[in-house]
């Protein structure tokens, strides 16, 4: 019984990814080139939350109760969006500075200059 409910939320998980537009939004916006929309993307959290504050309104004023639902989903939306944009500022910088990284390698290797790592003062404590 457990493995058919883990198998099940696999499925469920991987349509959700697969199909659901901010779902599809945050995947590109954890790629590489999108790591740099990450912060302007957290404005998308603002239709959200008006939305639910606007559905919130219309329940309040006597409509259905099942939009609660909606009013859910769309403030679960906005959090994504609003907790994702700090998280890819972060990868951004760990990313630019990992190239930056790299792209000084290669050009001392490209000078001539060789590259000496000094094991001996990593493996000191070790001894």
């Amino acid at each position: 019984m457990l493995r058919l409910l883990w198998n099940l939320s696999i499925r469920v998980r991987l349509f959700l990814r697969t199909y659901m537009p901010t779902n599809i939004l945050l995947n590109a916006l954890r790629t590489r080139r999108g790591l740099k929309w990450g912060v302007p993307a957290m404005l998308i959290a603002a239709p959200y939350l008006l939305g639910a504050w606007l559905l919130t309104v219309w329940i309040a004023d006597g409509g259905p109760g099942w939009l609660n639902l909606l009013v859910l989903l769309f403030i679960w939306n906005a959090l994504k969006f609003l907790v994702n944009g700090p998280i890819t500022l972060v990868v951004l910088i760990r990313a630019r500075l990992a190239e930056r990284r790299d792209r000084r390698l290669v050009e001392r290797e490209s000078a001539g200059h060789p590259i000496h790592i000094d094991f001996s003062a990593l493996t000191a404590s070790l001894r």
